[in-house]
């Protein structure tokens, strides 16, 4: 099936919109037409670094409706609307112990993508999904069918970025009402973080950052204080002057050493730092680790089962609770290298592309 795609055509370069031929539907496999992806910061690695082989086809936060499905699909029907998330194989011991983020072969069926030039293929999709393009398919395990009230592009980002930063807090931090938390940055997973600290009852929710415009939407969005942060900047004593004590709990979206330092000192004794970053190496300062009695905790996209925790965002968005159309800009698909020149320079917070067919 032939479709449009924005390609990758060379490492580090943008992103040019072509023909290509997607593989044959699978008996497992859903083929849907995307109404719109989200542009996350693992599409940015996927254009710049050796995550993907060149030439590629990005894109893992896509929506859509379903167009096609494989015989052995029972649960998903032609019509259905649904977000794509993650990819993640069913038969490991970590996705039959309902922990499919955190799949022995998520590397494998997540982080490629490549194009046959001889054939003009698809060969390997980006998340099991490359939803850059007008038609993605993928795995039925990828796909989350969702009300057909909501709506289709604004649900896009929901399959990584935000399912991220929300479930890390609530499945994974799991703060108690009344508890404090510091997040350090606040672009898309931070502020979803944000949100999910308010959903969960937190006193104290403080947001770090190095943009204004984005800590004055932190405010916004729940955080009950915010701090500007810079290398001259101590930012745990700053956190320590709001709380008293320092704050139960950290969520570090940046892996830059000097920062997760400062997040580690924000910490209370006892406290935790949770990690949601993968693209960076971390020189830990074990002493503040064993003196604080502090932990680190790691996750992959919040240890979400998507399936369940999706619904449940968009529940909250509805009753409220959940305003991510805050940070939220829409553009044609064609202006996708714009898209992420907004991204990179911090001016939009979640860029989500809109196709067209």
């Amino acid at each position: 099936m032939k479709i449009k795609a924005a390609v990758t055509p060379e490492r580090g370069q943008p992103f040019e919109i072509a023909d290509i031929e997607l593989p044959e539907l699978g008996k497992d496999d859903v083929l849907i037409k995307v109404v719109a992806s989200g542009i996350c910061h693992t599409d940015v690695s996927g254009r710049d670094t050796e995550m993907v082989d060149p030439p590629s086809v990005l894109g893992h936060e896509g929506a859509g409706i379903v167009e096609e499905t494989g015989a052995e699909v029972t649960e998903l029907q032609k019509g259905d609307h649904v977000v794509v998330s993650f990819a993640s194989c069913g038969k490991c011991d970590n996705c039959r112990a309902n922990h499919p983020a955190h799949c022995e072969y998520y590397a494998d069926l997540n982080l490629n993508s490549h194009i046959d030039e001889e054939s003009n293929k698809l060969v390997s999709r980006f998340f099991g999904q490359s939803s850059f393009a007008t038609y993605s398919l993928v795995n039925q395990r990828n796909v989350v069918k969702i009300d057909k009230e909501m709506d289709l592009a604004l649900a896009a980002p929901l399959g990584c970025g935000l399912q991220t930063g929300a479930s890390t807090v609530l499945n994974v931090l799991k703060p108690e009402a009344g508890s404090s938390i510091a997040v350090f940055g606040v672009g898309a997973v931070g502020l979803s973080a944000i949100m999910a600290a308010k959903i969960a009852g937190c006193k104290h929710i403080i947001g770090i950052d190095l943009h204004e415009n984005r800590l004055k939407l932190a405010e916004e969005l729940g955080a009950t204080a915010t701090i500007i942060s810079g290398k001259d900047v101590d930012i745990a004593a700053k956190i320590k002057e709001i709380t008293g004590t320092g704050v139960h709990n950290v969520l570090d979206t940046t892996g830059v050493d000097a920062v997760v330092g400062q997040a580690i000192a924000s910490l209370e004794t006892f406290g935790t730092l949770g990690t949601v970053v993968t693209d960076y190496t971390l020189q830990i300062p074990l002493e503040a680790l064993a003196l604080g009695g502090n932990k680190i905790v790691g996750t992959s996209q919040g240890d979400a089962i998507p399936q369940k925790f999706i619904p449940e965002l968009i529940s909250y968005y509805k009753n409220g609770q959940f305003p991510f159309d805050r940070m939220v800009k829409f553009f044609d698909f064609e202006q996708i290298n714009k898209a992420f020149e907004e991204s990179e320079n911090g001016s939009v917070i979640k860029p989500v592309l809109k196709m067209s067919h």
